[in-house]
């Protein structure tokens, strides 16, 4: 089978950005600095959404359950290759990089229904306010966040078997910085037909369909914003929006652009660039985001961060 002519190599080779010029001690020094932003970030947007009761509804619920995604997901790639860029060995065992990827799509495929989860809350919030507290309900928030996570478990099991079932008896160099479906997918030695079929079938139904009810949302949720009568409440709305959105281009943006143009080896360089914006980027980018761009979540955070306990005199 693939996995027995495989599991006698010695696994894979990362080659990450080895073109680059800069002295390896540089970047372990700002990939280092990136992970403790992300992890120091999200940790305190996780945080402040479970002890600040201002911040117990729906849309920080989720926005709780984004940021600890993050966290895992930039955990499973930020790690090793910072261990990579340290001991300047890129190599990876066959079960580990089996491993990566399965976390890696797992959690990235639960990010995009979540994201459309968020969407569906804004969309309600702001299209059918009288009807909001009814309908996005302790329960129904539940059931999408668990949601999100069954459907994908099985489908992503199956497909990181398909790809590890393959023989790779061609170079066991990958040109990227993580173990991904299309770098591996080049370097099998049997018909991939199949693959890339389950590839693009999960492609559509974990980005292009999330992806396309977030824009239906935002159509309906900018008519809406348009036909309030004070500027002032427009205003608020698309502030309380733009960061949802923000998040949605940086992470669909890059993403569906990694996976659905057709790759080559001319063009290896520009899918590591490319997926460091959804890898490393958003997560990055996602506490600062939300926080600065929304009011409740600084007031949230100065009353976490500055506000001295108070002690009674005996």
């Amino acid at each position: 089978t693939g996995l027995e002519n495989h599991t006698s190599g010695s696994g894979f080779i990362l080659l990450g950005f080895s073109e680059l010029s800069s002295p390896q001690g540089l970047s372990f020094t700002v990939f280092l600095f990136i992970y403790l932003m992300i992890l120091t970030g999200n940790s305190l947007i996780v945080l402040i959404t479970v002890v600040d009761p201002s911040l117990h509804s729906p849309m920080y619920f989720f926005l709780r359950n984004l940021s600890f995604l993050e966290i895992c997901y930039t955990s499973v790639t930020l790690p090793n290759m910072l261990l990579a860029l340290l001991l300047a060995d890129g190599s990876i065992s066959f079960l580990g990089c089996a491993a990566q990827l399965y976390f890696l799509v797992w959690l990235g495929s639960i990010e995009c229904l979540l994201l459309a989860a968020m969407a569906y809350d804004r969309y309600t919030a702001i299209c059918d306010p009288l009807r909001y507290t009814l309908v996005m309900s302790r329960g129904l928030c539940t059931r999408l966040l668990l949601g999100s996570w069954m459907i994908v478990l099985p489908v992503q099991v199956g497909q990181t078997y398909q790809v590890f079932t393959l023989p790779f008896c061609a170079s066991h160099h990958l040109h990227h910085f993580f173990c991904d479906v299309p770098p591996l997918l080049e370097l099998a030695c049997a018909d991939i037909f199949w693959n890339q079929v389950v590839l693009y079938t999960i492609i559509l139904g974990f980005i292009i369909l999330p992806f396309s009810l977030i824009a239906i949302s935002y159509i309906k949720i900018i008519r809406a914003v348009l036909k309030m009568p004070s500027a002032l409440g427009r205003h608020k709305t698309f502030s309380t929006c733009f960061s949802h959105l923000g998040v949605v281009t940086l992470f669909y943006g890059s993403a569906t652009v990694v996976y659905l143009k057709r790759h080559s080896r001319d063009s290896v360089d520009l899918d590591k660039y490319l997926a460091l914006f959804y890898t490393v980027v958003t997560p990055m980018f996602n506490p600062l985001i939300y926080s600065l761009r929304n009011k409740e979540v600084r007031i949230a955070l100065e009353r976490l961060l500055w506000t001295k306990p108070c002690y009674r005199v005996p």
